[in-house]
């Protein structure tokens, strides 16, 4: 029987802020899907800038203007990608685009959950249908509203064989846990990139610190890296999600002791940071004891933090998510794609064994600007 072939874009600009990222997944009724290509665009500096700012409560003068037009500006980077995607290839045979937005606030304890975008102008700029908004409704239904990928990658990853989690580092990192007929689990357990990208900007003006050179020229601070591990958020029980609102430069600053962080060499700070990141996702894979580990988001670039993780989580196999087929820089991207089909097919998008929500719900609003 031949393949139905039906296509989704997923749009993705993580917590990092650091660029966008875009994949085109083929996505049948029936049967397993595949990512077919993907393109990316980096974020401009200023609109980094305003997202920065929003999402730390630093922005100055008109807030309100300041978030739309940063939606206005974000929507029309994610066209200009989609374009990229695109070229070559005719539109009409896109069923739906789905985008993330850009999240500058995340507090679905007092009921919400902000991601910027203009979904009607992503819709009239691209000529597609366009799914966002996928939070609101599991933090609707009593939720946290993320980590939402756990369904994708119980779609894509799991292995009866084979306990697995999968990991992705981005500005936040998190698990989904696909242990055979055992609960999908999934959340968030700290910081990603963020604070190594922070305080790679801060010192040494780079977006980020390449291969972990930096981090892997000094060792961590042992009295450091106790104070950001003895935050409350490492200890509680999941679910839980969290984002840059919590982990963030001051953050790291008022863990940084009496005697402040001026007392350590920049690059100290810098593998303490490293440590941190690759030491909260072994603990929280410790109870779980997997079989392996894979890992997606821009983290698997820091050649020294895999390294780390790999031996702090051996005798698990820790390998990226290449491995087994997908690039691990697309994985995101292609879990909005899915979900976008989830809306489009009214199935649900959510697990509530990550989330904590009630139920099952269908995610997502719909844009569709196209002439009746």
């Amino acid at each position: 029987m031949p393949r139905t072939s039906r296509l989704f874009v997923g749009l993705m600009s993580g917590t990092s802020i650091d660029g966008v990222d875009a994949a085109l997944v083929d996505i049948p009724p029936e049967g397993p899907l595949r990512t077919l290509a993907r393109a990316s665009l980096p974020m401009p500096g200023g609109l980094r800038d305003s997202l920065t700012a929003l999402a730390l409560g630093k922005a100055t003068g008109d807030v309100l203007d300041a978030a739309g037009q940063a939606a206005v500006a974000l929507s029309r980077l994610y066209a200009q990608v989609v374009g990229r995607l695109l070229e070559g290839r005719d539109p009409k045979d896109i069923v739906a685009i789905g985008a993330h937005g850009q999240t500058v606030r995340h507090a679905p304890g007092r009921g919400y959950s902000l991601q910027l975008i203009d979904g009607a102008l992503l819709a009239e700029l691209t000529g597609l249908p366009v799914v966002c908004d996928f939070r609101s409704g599991d933090i609707a239904a009593g939720g946290e509203g993320a980590p939402l990928v756990p369904a994708y990658h119980r779609a894509v990853f799991s292995d009866p064989a084979e306990r697995r989690a999968i990991v992705n580092i981005g500005g936040i990192a998190n698990i989904s846990w696909l242990a055979g007929a055992e609960p999908v689990l999934g959340f968030d357990t700290g910081p990603g990139n963020t604070l190594l990208d922070g305080w790679c900007t801060r010192h040494r003006g780079l977006p980020f610190d390449e291969d972990g050179a930096w981090a892997a020229s000094a060792a961590p601070d042992a009295h450091l890296l106790a104070a950001l591990l003895s935050d409350p958020y490492f200890a509680r029980p999941a679910p839980k999600s969290t984002g840059r609102e919590t982990f963030h430069l001051a953050w790291l600053a008022e863990r940084g002791g009496p005697a402040g962080l001026d007392r350590l060499d920049p690059a100290v700070v810098q593998a303490t940071l490293l440590e941190l990141t690759a030491r909260s996702i072994a603990q929280a894979l410790a109870p779980l004891r997997p079989d392996a580990v894979l890992v997606c988001g821009g983290g698997v670039r820091n050649r020294t933090l895999v390294d780390r993780l790999r031996a702090l989580v051996a005798p698990a196999r820790c390998e990226s998510t290449e491995s087994v087929g997908i690039d691990p820089q697309a994985v995101e991207a292609s879990a909005f794609a899915w979900l976008a089909a989830r809306r489009i097919d009214r199935r649900p998008g959510n697990l509530p064994s990550a989330t904590g929500a009630r139920g099952e719900r269908v995610l997502g609003a719909l844009y569709d600007t196209r002439p009746v």
